[in-house]
């Protein structure tokens, strides 16, 4: 079987020594690289599969490179950031980075987010399948959602929510890219109006809407659906 290969960017050599022998020691190839010229040139000629970036870079932000990046590339990008950087941290997923891990962080943690973005890459191209999660049933082909064999009634706008989460299943997607998808630019600030649609939404498909276990909240950012089983 072939290593994916990760692109580590980051100028803190510290954070280097630390994840280049984890993430071997996980399976994975690592290639470095300390500045954004040197990460954005590392894509272009090695070809990994997956890039960990850090959003302070010393030549420039690393919103930067995934502006870059996405302009060509639809390579999975997994920010590390600093615990107070969180308007950052949004507008990068909101510019196209997949999934973000807050520092400090667990190499657990870590590899559990590349297993998510590498497999989701996988997916991206592959034909609607039914999504089935915690006991919730939903067919994008027949349009059809149901939980324990019984059809869920879902509005239209509840329904495309729901659809825009499943395919995007185990990736935090911002209260932004949410609400101009659903409901177009004019709402992109509209924060109240989606968390009255998340908890509509729970109601009907979580077996406990005040706990919930489908639809979760990724707090001041947006919502991560979880994973098929």
């Amino acid at each position: 079987m072939n290593q994916s290969r990760i692109l580590v960017v980051d100028d803190e050599p510290q954070i280097q020594r630390f994840l280049k022998p984890s993430l071997t020691a996980a399976g994975y190839e690592v290639v470095e690289a300390m500045t954004g010229a040197e990460a954005l040139k590392a894509v272009a000629t090695q070809a990994p599969d997956l890039v960990i970036l850090d959003l302070g870079l010393p030549d420039m932000d690393g919103k930067e490179v995934i502006a870059s990046l996405r302009g060509w590339s639809d390579i999975p990008i997994l920010i590390l950031s600093a615990r107070d950087r969180e308007s950052e941290k949004i507008a990068a997923l909101d510019l196209g980075a997949d999934d973000y891990v807050e520092k400090p962080f667990g190499i657990g943690e870590l590899t559990a987010r590349i297993r998510t973005a590498l497999r989701h890459r996988g997916r991206r191209d592959a034909i609607p399948t039914v999504t089935e999660i915690d006991g919730l049933t939903i067919d994008p082909i027949k349009r059809l959602v149901s939980r324990a064999g019984e059809p869920v009634h879902l509005t239209p706008k509840e329904y495309d929510l729901l659809l825009l989460l499943a395919r995007h299943a185990g990736r935090v997607v911002t209260h932004r890219t949410l609400l101009t998808s659903v409901w177009g630019p004019a709402h992109g600030d509209d924060l109240h109006y989606l968390r009255v649609f998340i908890g509509q939404l729970r109601q009907k498909i979580e077996r406990d809407p005040t706990h919930p276990r489908i639809v979760r909240t990724e707090p001041g950012v947006g919502y991560r659906m979880a994973e098929q089983e």
